[in-house]
């Protein structure tokens, strides 16, 4: 299992590589706000582990491994967005709450909150009934 450091770099190049269809080191470091020579010991990191093939110089593309580890974290981080966003938590706390706890949940604990949006999804009355009583939590503040 990749550490929580490797995740974030497996999470960001999958992104990269979904969204322009290529990931440079400069690329992961303004992603990551990390320094380039970071970016590149991480990169050679995650080659020696099979996540990914780095070729100085001519970049890097995942592996099947990698590719099916970076789909999962994109899921997992964006599952969490969604249930924050569906509770009430305010946009400006939801990317950064996400970073805090998105490395400390099992990937059983991630499953069953997928279940649980699905269950506010099939029945949207149980986050009207939740958004009632934060605006009655609010007014008693």
């Amino acid at each position: 299992m990749p550490t929580p450091s490797m995740e974030d770099y497996i999470e960001s190049i999958y992104k990269l590589i979904e969204d322009k269809g290529y990931a440079r080191v400069s690329d992961i470091a303004e992603m990551l706000a990390v320094h380039p020579s970071s970016v590149t010991k991480m990169v050679q990191k995650l080659d020696t582990e099979e996540y990914l093939i780095y070729e100085k110089y001519r970049g890097l593309i995942l592996t099947a491994k990698g590719k099916k580890v970076g789909k999962r974290l994109v899921y997992r981080h964006e599952l969490l967005e969604q249930l924050l966003r569906m509770i009430g938590v305010k946009e400006e706390n939801i990317y950064g709450d996400v970073e805090g706890i998105e490395h400390h949940l099992s990937w059983d604990s991630i499953d069953r909150i997928g279940d649980l949006i699905q269950l506010f999804e099939e029945d949207p009355k149980i986050i009207d009934d939740l958004k009632e009583i934060q605006n009655r939590n609010e007014e008693n503040s």
